[in-house]
């Protein structure tokens, strides 16, 4: 089988193809061939040595997949060969057969598609999970989300518009930022621009934001914090500035607000049933085309490289997908 390798530790050009042996699965693990390998900006920090998952060369980049099982363990009873299965990982998937524990797949319900799974999989369950469990939004609040035009950020103004609230969408330029109306973004914002901290604030009428959506961190974090309102929520949700922030505590302190970690893989490995709750409703959404989840790019295993430097360099609006191949590619 071909593989996406990093052999060692560096910007995405160090990535190779490899061909692989086809693994076969041990008691309680299944075989994938993966359809789809969705990209994410943290895949650009895994492959770097820069994120707080370190893996050892040679391992795969790509944290979230879809496809069909092909082969079973023994004492594998949730899954069989031919389920559509959908899953995230730390790393490993971007190759095309992928050997996974089958209590970490989540089957494919009828109407959704391979490609579609794997553009919503982890950047829609980590913002469903950071809006619901973490911040707990209610219709009608505001929910300020910085950057909106990348794929987690996009996903959390689909889904706080789903869930009711008054979203204003942020990114680092106004052509950036104005993308996220299609997805139902009410305001747009740029924080390439000076004085965030007073445009959210008149923008909300005064008020602030009930909730702040960051997957950015670096400077503008500092000033969306003070942009949160009496009782709001602020979601730590990643660096992808590459700078993490240092926030002065008096500020939530006096707005009564509160700093909220949000991390999709703890979550899942610690409470699995909520976690597969969050996915039934993603995909009712997807099926009943209520979700607009925009599409970069869909690119060949071969060209993984250049799509994982398209995100170290900010050119991606939106979802990177690699085609892997597969039965239902």
């Amino acid at each position: 089988m071909k593989a996406l390798l990093c052999t060692r530790l560096g910007t995405p050009d160090v990535l190779e193809v490899a061909d692989l042996p086809v693994p076969r699965p041990g008691p309680g693990q299944i075989v994938v061939e993966v359809a789809y390998v969705g990209l994410n900006f943290h895949d650009t920090l895994v492959v770097a040595g820069r994120h707080v998952v370190k893996p050892d060369p040679p391992f795969s980049p790509g944290s979230e997949y879809s496809g069909v099982v092909t082969a079973v363990g023994d004492g594998v009873q949730s899954v069989a060969v031919g389920d559509r299965v959908v899953g995230n990982e730390e790393y490993g998937c971007a190759r095309e057969f992928l050997l996974v524990r089958a209590d970490r797949v989540t089957v494919l319900p009828d109407g959704v598609s391979d490609k579609d799974a794997a553009t919503v999989l982890v950047a829609y369950a980590t913002a469903y999970h950071a809006l619901v469990q973490r911040a707990g939004l209610r219709p009608g609040e505001t929910l300020v989300v910085l950057g909106a035009a990348g794929g987690v950020g996009s996903a959390a103004v689909d889904v706080g518009r789903l869930l009711g609230a008054e979203v204003i969408a942020c990114a680092s330029s106004p052509e950036r930022a104005r993308a996220a109306l299609a997805q139902g973004a009410g305001q747009t914002l740029s924080y390439g621009e000076d004085g965030i901290k007073e445009r959210i604030k008149a923008a909300t009428a005064g008020r602030g934001a009930d909730v702040v959506f960051d997957p950015v961190g670096g400077d503008v974090a500092a000033a969306a914090v003070r942009a949160t309102a009496w009782r709001g929520r602020y979601l730590v949700v990643g660096f992808a500035s590459g700078a993490i922030p240092s926030v002065g505590l008096n500020i939530p302190m006096v707005k009564g607000a509160s700093v909220v970690g949000v991390f999709l893989g703890e979550f899942v490995r610690r409470e699995r049933d909520v976690h597969e709750g969050n996915l039934a409703r993603i995909f009712a959404w997807s099926r009943n085309g209520d979700l607009s989840p925009h599409v970069h790019a869909v690119l060949p295993l071969e060209e993984g490289a250049a799509a994982l430097t398209e995100l170290a360099t900010g050119q991606v609006r939106g979802k990177v997908l690699l085609r892997v191949g597969g039965r239902t590619a």
